[in-house]
């Protein structure tokens, strides 16, 4: 019998494990423990194997993990949660022979991939060019912003800080936005408003800005307040889909993403219903001279629940991710 890898896709709140036979992309025994409970991840791992049935003789020798914090050293300090751990001491306390950390939006591009057709949701017109670009960006805490290349020997992450590029109004209500965010936080980039918090701040702009109450306490609240008919609410989410369709343009010049664009992250697949009539596609293309370029690039929404996942399958063993 083939001796499982551990893979795991791991956040400030929770750490979502799994087994995977090597060499394929069929992650099974998929649990997500909660990282308040555990005070290691060495801990939280054991208990994991423990929970599956996966430790003593039959424990894995190979693991890949993505994380949501930044995993270039040694030690790698949780961001969100108390967890730091060396990548040394992890590999050895656990035995294992091949050991990989990656960044969690990593895993989610090298996940893109190895996601049915089915679960992803094309938005609009376009068709991929072989052997091209493709942008990953996905709105969630922050704006993961990613590129992928198919390299001769696997998968070539190209990880990037793109959602820290400053944000760049497009008309007077985008400007007005623009004066409320920068009284609130300074210097604006498109993370502050193409996020969690920045769907409830648009929020509370676009109240202000009407001269209105705003009631509503958190994203949630404003996603769910649209689904109900709420006015405001729904201009709320309307203008969110436009300016993801401008940022999501922009990196897609800037990458040369001619292979496609995928929409990943928490958000966005809860906002389906919006999207199609939103002016999401026609701010993707509306680039001046390169809005043919733009027009032909096809974007899908990721609906799969296990992209990072699946990226952990792929980077364990890609050549190409150290």
């Amino acid at each position: 019998m083939t001796r499982p890898a551990l893979i795991g896709d791991i956040g400030g709140t929770n750490a979502r494990f799994a087994l995977v036979t090597p060499d394929t992309f069929t992650p099974y025994a998929i649990r997500t423990l909660a990282c308040a409970d555990y005070p290691t991840l060495e801990a939280a791992i054991r208990a994991y194997l423990a929970q599956v049935d996966a430790s003593g003789e039959s424990a894995p020798r190979e693991a890949c993990l993505a994380f949501a914090c930044p995993v270039h050293d040694d030690e790698v300090r949780m961001t969100n949660n108390a967890w730091r751990f060396s990548k040394r001491q992890v590999k050895a306390a656990l035995g294992l022979e091949l050991f990989k950390v990656i960044n969690d939006f990593t895993a989610q591009a090298l996940g893109v991939p190895h996601v049915a057709d089915e679960e992803r949701v094309a938005i609009g017109e376009g068709r991929s060019e072989p052997h091209r670009a493709c942008l990953v960006i996905g709105p969630g805490t922050g704006l993961g912003v990613a590129g992928l290349f198919p390299g001769r020997h696997g998968w070539i992450p190209l990880p990037t800080e793109g959602g820290h590029v400053t944000f760049a109004p497009t008309d007077d209500e985008e400007q007005a936005l623009l004066d409320y965010f920068r009284a609130r936080y300074g210097r604006v980039s498109v993370e502050r408003v193409l996020c969690g918090q920045g769907l409830l701040d648009l929020y509370h702009a676009h109240a202000l800005l009407a001269g209105r109450e705003a009631a509503l306490p958190s994203p949630a609240a404003v996603t769910e307040a649209a689904g109900r008919g709420d006015e405001l609410a729904g201009r709320t989410v309307r203008r969110f889909l436009k300016i993801l369709g401008d940022v999501c343009g922009d990196a897609a010049l800037t990458l040369g993403a001619l292979g496609g664009v995928y929409l990943c992250g928490g958000i966005v697949p809860r906002l389906l219903d919006y999207v199609a009539d939103s002016d999401f596609r026609r701010a993707f293309a509306d680039k001046g001279r390169m809005s043919a370029y733009n027009a032909n690039i096809p974007v899908w929404v990721v609906t799969a629940p296990w992209t990072g996942l699946l990226g952990a399958c792929e980077a364990l063993h890609n050549e190409e991710v150290e």
